[in-house]
């Protein structure tokens, strides 16, 4: 079926918001609850894609099934719809293939290097690292990235909940990049944003033309398939 125009013109507004240059990597997060909140603030403050870490057996046997298919997609509620999670074998792999691909890779992590959140740059290409709340980001991960990153604590509780800390880094991202204006022109290159526009707006279509591996169809201003 396809979407109304008012249906079409949020979803090409989302679009135009998304920023293919911000992303997190959540290093064996587990906790179900903390998974859906964490990807409900990257759908809010438009980053493209996730990254996951499964957690092992050692940390939560339970949660491990979260990550497996229709289980974790269902833990983020309707927002898996909008920022697909791509898993990695371990912290360090996808540590350095973010960097591969350009990302600085900044660390919720407590070390000497570590500085104020507020002190980074996020208009540059950044993937904010967190872990669980009991482990923490991987030794070796956060070795890896290119800087630690701290929230200010002044009570009694040493850390926040990783789900509220995503979002206080996440939104001070989206401070940044609003004062730089990097939400006022789609980031996403034009064939990428009409490639997203219609899985969005087709989603029982999209599959069908994968499979086939013909491209999908235009499509006109009011979200309708062209010829």
């Amino acid at each position: 079926m396809a979407p109304t125009p008012e249906r079409f013109a949020k979803i090409m507004r989302v679009l135009s918001h998304r920023q293919p240059t911000l992303t997190v990597l959540m290093d064996e997060v587990n906790k179900p609850h903390n998974l859906s909140a964490i990807i409900r603030t990257c759908d809010a403050v438009g980053v493209l894609e996730a990254h996951a870490v499964p957690p092992s057996l050692g940390k939560s046997a339970g949660s491990l099934a979260s990550f497996e298919g229709h289980t974790y997609e269902a833990t983020s509620g309707s927002a898996h719809k909008w920022v697909p999670v791509q898993r990695h074998a371990s912290g360090l792999e996808a540590v350095r293939a973010l960097q591969e691909q350009g990302f600085q890779v900044l660390a919720t992590h407590l070390s000497q290097r570590s500085v104020d959140y507020r002190e980074a740059d996020y208009t540059r290409p950044t993937c904010v690292l967190l872990g669980a709340e009991k482990f923490g980001v991987g030794d070796e991960a956060a070795e890896a990235a290119d800087g630690n990153i701290i929230i200010p604590m002044f009570g009694m509780v040493q850390s926040l909940n990783v789900s509220v800390a995503a979002a206080t880094i996440l939104f001070e991202a989206q401070r940044q990049r609003l004062a730089a204006g990097m939400y006022a022109a789609p980031q996403l290159a034009p064939e990428a944003l009409a490639r997203l526009a219609f899985e969005w707006a087709y989603p029982d279509l999209a599959p069908g033309y994968r499979e086939r591996g013909e491209a999908y169809p235009a499509l006109d201003e009011h979200g309708q398939i062209v010829g």
